[in-house]
């Protein structure tokens, strides 16, 4: 079975769900591709991308001390806000973001690059539905319906791909953002597919980050290789009108185990 039939019969099994989906590279399929959906954490790609360039260029020390402001606290995803150590190197706040999505970490270290840099980076590189819009926030602002970040399926695949084959802004850069995202250890979405250890996989081929919030799932990532594979799968539905999260994560999980077989 084709990944392009794949994605049509998870598309057709879950008729409440939005899906912006797009696989390129050595294998092609895709579903609304140029859809913006809300994607919650994955906008903090956009974040670590910009702190990799500045760190390529000189004009930032991966070893500068960030220290948690409580002005700036959020709890959820992450591990800084259990932790005793109130300080830690640029570089490490990085790795907690990529790791476990930390959402404390994002803030100081989106606090400490600015939201214009990452704008202007996402400008740079021709991203117009892919943005990281605000911090993270504990509680929603009454009146304020902007997402945390937002994204179409084409744009993040195509993001991906260059990541996976060093031309996202420069080789330099890429290989930071890769070393970054080998540690994820949310694999529970397309991921799981590949049937990898969430805790230790640095030296296997993928390369992902999610995004997780009431009625949003998204995953996006790369299988490297010669011939690297890209894809991005975003769900959105209406919590209020039931909850889609078990159907969802079924498909996005058929997507990955296909996808996992391509050579």
């Amino acid at each position: 079975m084709s990944i392009s039939t794949v994605v049509s019969e998870v598309v057709a099994a879950t008729p409440d769900v939005t899906w912006s989906i797009a696989v390129t590279g050595r294998a092609e399929a895709a579903h609304d591709p140029g859809r913006r959906l809300s994607t919650a954490s994955i906008g903090k790609i956009l974040l670590l991308a910009e702190t990799a360039r500045q760190i390529a260029e000189e004009s930032l020390d991966p070893g500068e001390v960030l220290r948690r402001d409580p002005a700036i606290a959020v709890a959820d995803s992450g591990l800084w806000q259990h932790l005793a150590v109130d300080a830690l190197p640029l570089a490490d706040v990085a790795v907690l973001i990529a790791g476990v999505s930390d959402n404390y970490a994002t803030n100081v270290l989106l606090q400490r690059i600015g939201v214009d840099a990452v704008r202007t980076l996402a400008a740079s590189l021709g991203l117009r539905q892919t943005a990281l819009n605000r911090m993270v926030r504990n509680v929603r602002v009454p009146g304020d319906g902007t997402k945390l970040s937002t994204g179409s399926a084409r744009e993040l695949a195509a993001l991906m791909h260059r990541v996976a084959r060093g031309k996202l802004i420069s080789a330099a850069v890429s290989e930071r953002l890769d070393a970054w995202l080998a540690v994820n250890t949310d694999l529970s979405m397309v991921a799981a597919g590949l049937h990898l250890d969430p805790l230790a996989h640095v030296g296997d081929r993928l390369r992902n980050k999610t995004g997780t919030d009431d009625g949003i799932r998204a995953d996006v990532g790369y299988l490297r290789g010669e011939r690297p594979l890209a894809y991005a799968v975003l769900a959105n539905w209406d919590p209020e009108a039931g909850d889609a999260t078990e159907d969802v994560m079924a498909g996005m999980r058929r997507i990955g185990t296909e996808i996992s077989g391509t050579q």
